[in-house]
């Protein structure tokens, strides 16, 4: 009897080794797959790929020329510029792209190739939190979507990729590379991280101003977000608000809308509207290492110093 043929797994080239590449490169080595992880010559991400055991370190152009699959798991501000002179002139013929964001192809940073698969699996989770649900037994939830389908292969190997590093196939949302690129910019910006963090830091600074201990007042407008959210997830909003007290229930009826109003939704439009007209992105694409530096420098002025003294404190 013949013996049967295994199917040998396609080489994945991790271009990128930060939180993100990190999660993705481990699950995928300890679900089978040869990785080759790419990092630029100076990259001080080498260290961490040394001690996680990878043997398979490039420079850029050689992880692409060695590898089937190649993810971008690096900053997508840089994905123009890195696929222009490292990748483009190096991929194989019916070599994937494989993107966790969909903005640089959308927004046409990326232009890929005829003759490659270009595909999105977006998970709706930090890097952390991808390695530790794989290692789980819960499921993280993902976009994904279809591009290019050159080899008409496309969508098995997002099912494929996504069992890999520990998203199941009930937990994949189909989009397009358009909706999620506008979608989790939007979000980030005007929500989870800009807004949120201004909310925070306005309320914990109204608090503090007005007597309160800086402590007190962190306890107060920040401490206990983790637990909202975590109802806001289970059960949605109205969920949310059927498990919170009848002084916290009238107190949001009275005040939230006074607090985040008509005009608020104004300005999120005109956030999103700069989004979807690409201005965004194209000041994004432009920034340098030295801009870099200087914006995170600049965030400080999101939070006050009490706040981050006490997240500190309380996180011990």
């Amino acid at each position: 009897m013949a013996k049967r043929k295994v199917q040998k797994k396609p080489t994945i080239a991790m271009i990128g080794y930060g939180s993100q590449g990190r999660a993705m490169a481990l699950n995928l080595r300890d679900s089978g797959y040869p990785v080759c992880v790419g990092l630029r010559a100076r990259s001080k991400s080498r260290h961490l790929v040394r001690r996680d055991g990878f043997s398979e370190i490039r420079q850029i152009p050689e992880a692409v020329r060695r590898s089937d699959i190649i993810c971008f798991a690096f900053p997508d501000h840089l994905h123009g510029r890195v696929f222009d002179r490292d990748i483009a002139p190096h991929l194989c013929c019916n070599a994937t792209l494989w993107f966790l964001h969909g903005t640089s192809v959308h927004f046409g940073a990326v232009k890929p190739p005829k003759g490659t698969d270009v595909i999105l699996i977006a998970p709706h989770a930090p890097g952390v939190a991808v390695r530790e649900e794989y290692l789980g037994p819960r499921s993280i939830a993902a976009f994904y979507s279809v591009h290019r389908n050159h080899t008409r292969k496309a969508r098995s190997t997002i099912t494929s990729l996504a069992q890999a590093v520990g998203i199941r196939p009930g937990s994949l949302i189909k989009t397009t590379f358009e909706d999620e690129a506008v979608g989790d910019l939007f979000g980030e910006q005007a929500v989870l991280c800009g807004g949120l963090a201004m909310l925070i830091k306005s309320g914990f600074e109204v608090l503090v101003e007005n007597g309160h201990k800086p402590e007190h007042a962190y306890l107060e407008v920040a401490y206990q977000l983790d637990l909202i959210i975590d109802l806001i997830k289970k059960h949605g909003i109205e969920g949310m608000f059927s498990r919170i007290s009848v002084a916290a229930q009238f107190g949001s009826l009275e005040t939230g809308p006074r607090i985040i109003n008509a005009s608020v939704k104004t300005r999120m439009e005109a956030v999103l509207k700069g989004i979807k007209s690409g201005k965004f992105t194209r000041k994004l694409n432009l920034l340098e290492e030295k801009e870099i530096a200087e914006i995170y420098k600049a965030l400080k002025t999101l939070s006050h110093p009490a706040l981050e003294k006490a997240a500190r404190k309380f996180s011990k």
